[in-house]
């Protein structure tokens, strides 16, 4: 992984000639598992991802969980850098990707 968080080019030689490629993307199933999230927290993301943003009520209602699960789950998202929080406490509150 490059320390831009950005995933690293693949390299292809193809006879005399160099194929590179590029991943525009990070957030799949197949990356967040790699760092460790549990399903829910991967679906949170990409919830997040397709919604441009989520709230734990969303989480607890996307999931089947309680609401203090949801707040422990958001927070690792926010400790691993992939959540930023709004900044709003309360019934306002919603996380974007970071």
């Amino acid at each position: 992984m490059c320390s831009e968080g950005l995933l690293e080019p693949s390299y292809l030689g193809r006879g005399i000639g160099l194929l590179v490629e590029f991943k525009k993307y990070i957030y799949h199933a197949e990356y967040l598992e790699a760092l460790g999230l549990n399903n829910r927290q991967v679906n949170a993301v990409l919830f997040a991802r397709e919604k441009g943003k989520i709230t734990n009520s969303d989480y607890q209602v996307l999931t089947g969980i309680s609401r203090e699960t949801a707040t422990r789950d958001i927070k690792e998202l926010i400790d691993k850098k992939l959540f930023k929080s709004s900044g709003i406490r309360g019934a306002g509150a919603y996380y974007t990707l970071n």
